[in-house]
Order: C-alpha cells, then structure tokens, then sequence
C-alpha cells in the first residue's frame, strides 16, 4: 500500500468536484481529484442538465463557460396547473436579465471541467475507487483501490462531492430522507412547433411535468408514481405521446417523437451537517433534490464555489481547520436550508389534487403574475440563491 500527502482531496470528478477543484486553483494547495469512473471524461453520456443564469456567472469566473457553449437558453417559464384555474408566465426581462438559464448536455459539460481540472497544484486520477476514511488528528486518510491495489492518502481536508453514492464516507452524518413515492421519466420529445426558448412546469396531482428547450426539441422530466412509471416505460412511444399530450395539453403544440426514454426514483436525501471534522459534503453528497424546481445543479454548484472562496479567503489557514469550516458553514446555510425547504414545499403543495389546494394553488400562480415586484424576487431567488 503507497502513501502521499495532499492539501485536499476530493472524492467525485463530475461537475461539482470538479468545480471546486477549478475554484481552488491558484490557491497553492495541492489538490488530489479521485474518480471512480475510468471514462470520466467520456461524451456518451445522453442526459441533459438545466442551469440558471446565476449558474452561468459562477463557470464564467471558473473559465468553464465558454468551452461549454453553445448552449440553449431558457428565456421564459410558462407555469400552469392541470384541472384548474391559475397561470404564470415567467419572462427573463422581467427579472433584469438576457436569460433564465440554460439546458447543456450533460457529457458537454462533463467535458469541459475534465479539460480545465488539471494544472501545477491538481491531480485527476480516474479509476479509484474509495473504499473508506479515517480522521486522525491533523489529517484525514483516505484509502482507495486503483488497477494497481490499495492506496493510502492523506489530507488536511476531504471534500465529498461523489452524489452520495458512498456512504461510508458520510459515516457519523445525520442522514435525513423523505421518500416521495414519485419516479421522473426523461426523454427527449420533438413537437410539432419550435420551443422558442420557452419553458414549461405543469403541475398534475401525480407531480409536474417539465418541458426544456433543448437544440430542436424539448428535454421531458414527467413526474408520476411508480406504478405510473412502470406503465409509461412500457408503452409504445405513439400510445406515450398519447398520454403525453392528454396530460400535458398542446401549448408546445403536438408531441411527434420520444427518445433517450429513462426512469429513476425520486426523494429528499441531505445532510442536517454537511461538515465534519475536516471533511465537507457538496452537491448531492450534502443535499439530494426533488427536480421540482431546477435547483439541484444550481445548489450544488454554489457549494462548491462558495467553498473555494473561503479557502482562498483564509489560504494562511489548515485548510481543514475548525474556522475555516464554520466560516464556510455559515455562508452556505441559509441557502442551502432555504432551497431544501422550497424544494419540499412544492412536492408536497402541487403533488396533489385537494380542492382547497388547487384553488389556493391557482390564486397564488394568478397573484404572482398580478404583483411585478413579487414576481421579480421570486426569480430571483430561484436564480441566485437565498444568500444573494
């Protein structure tokens, strides 16, 4: 078993770790970058991610922005709900801003950070996988199993963005989670008319239905309970279509093609502390949401930016050490608790089909489009964050 020293080392090479590895560079900290795909920069990769505009800002100041383009912007947000009154519709303009956000796909993206990760002070290594950590004293050891065996490192700080796939690293966490009974079904559709960068949230009492602009077509995210799911997946793609467009309606015009057909289940998975004794979670490995409201990416994303900041802000400082682990504690809590909250709140107000709820639903929508300055601040925490 080998062993080195680095300042920090971050377990997860996806777009979260990876952006704060970029943020940190400059630094002088020596940064180590575990991955546990040996493809991590591979461009198969189908899925598509939406981002919002404050997104943008934080991979323009990484570098990242201009290597991902070009991208498809999302310049309004039509919001409806099925079998009842009550619409909004949200414009970029509105908000003082060229755009919303963004839908990119995913490998693109992926990419883009593998191509900026490494420089004088960070290392990427692909293919390691971890098999478990240990805090003692002034470090925190890492071992993990590459082609060539079991390995040992050790850093002042761990920096856990992998999605939370492994647990053992978030051993002595307080893990909380809410099952929603809800699985999201993805695919790319084709309509009859073009998006024209317009997006669509219709809320159903089986959960919303999600329309992206994506290149020439629409990126879906179709909530539903499982049993649901499972009929949906199964059904031809003339007879999901079908159904499509009896739930959904025909603003985006006529629904003509479905492809890239996937499922996963939906839940609320966080951390009550993403911060241990030097060690930190970001992105899902911290908090893990519904796709509600888009906020998942752009959470993690600040994260993983604000964390740099603080490093970079007390670089005379153990990168591990309490005061710079509390500092970074408590920029990120209000908004990180606030997104949590918001997310949860609108599964749980739109998943349902109450009587009482869906004309309260219904005003809520109409007032928003009625009060501009409601509106306004609306959007702009959805884009930026509750710390802005």
């Amino acid at each position: 078993m080998s062993r080195h020293a680095y300042d920090i080392v971050i377990v997860g090479g996806g777009p979260i770790g990876a952006a704060a590895a970029i943020a940190l560079q400059g630094s002088g900290l020596t940064v180590l970058v575990l991955e546990a795909r040996a493809d991590a920069g591979s461009t198969s990769d189908a899925r598509t991610l939406a981002m919002s505009y404050g997104s943008r800002l934080i991979l323009e100041r990484l570098g990242i922005w201009s290597q991902i383009e070009p991208v498809t912007p999302i310049e309004s947000i039509h919001v409806s709900q099925r079998g009842g009154f009550g619409r909004t519709l949200l414009r970029a303009a509105e908000a003082g801003l060229p755009e919303l956000g963004y839908v990119v796909r995913y490998a693109r993206l992926q990419q883009a950070f593998g191509g900026s990760l490494e420089s004088e002070y960070t290392t990427l290594m692909a293919g390691a996988e971890v098999t478990g950590m240990e805090s003692i004293a002034d470090s925190v050891a890492i071992e993990f199993r590459t082609q060539e065996g079991l390995q040992s490192i050790a850093a002042r700080l761990l920096v856990i963005a992998d999605g939370g796939v492994n647990t053992s690293l978030r051993a002595g966490a307080t893990v909380k989670v809410r099952e929603y009974g809800q699985d999201a079904v993805v695919g790319l559709v084709e309509t009859s008319q073009t998006h024209g960068c317009k997006a669509y949230e219709r809320f159903t009492p089986d959960g919303p239905i999600a329309l992206l602009p994506f290149e020439n077509c629409y990126a879906l995210v179709w909530t539903a309970t499982p049993d649901i799911a499972d009929r949906l997946m199964a059904l031809p793609a003339a007879d999901f279509l079908e159904n499509l467009q009896r739930h959904f309606g025909d603003r985006a015009g006529r629904f003509i093609s479905i492809e890239a057909r996937a499922r996963f289940p939906l839940s609320l998975r966080y951390a009550a502390d993403p911060v241990l004794p030097r060690s930190v979670m970001l992105g899902n490995a911290a908090q893990a949401l519904h796709p509600i409201a888009g906020q998942g990416f752009n959470l993690g994303l600040r994260d993983a930016w604000e964390l740099g900041e603080t490093l970079l802000l007390h670089a005379a400082l153990d990168p591990g050490c309490d005061e710079c682990l509390s500092g970074y504690q408590a920029m990120r809590r209000p908004d990180r608790l606030r997104g949590i909250a918001l997310t949860h709140s609108l599964v749980k107000i739109f998943s349902n089909d109450f009587t009482f709820l869906r004309f309260t639903r219904g005003a809520a929508l109409s007032l928003l489009d009625l009060v501009p300055p409601a509106k306004r601040a609306f959007m702009q925490r959805m884009i930026f964050g509750a710390s802005r």
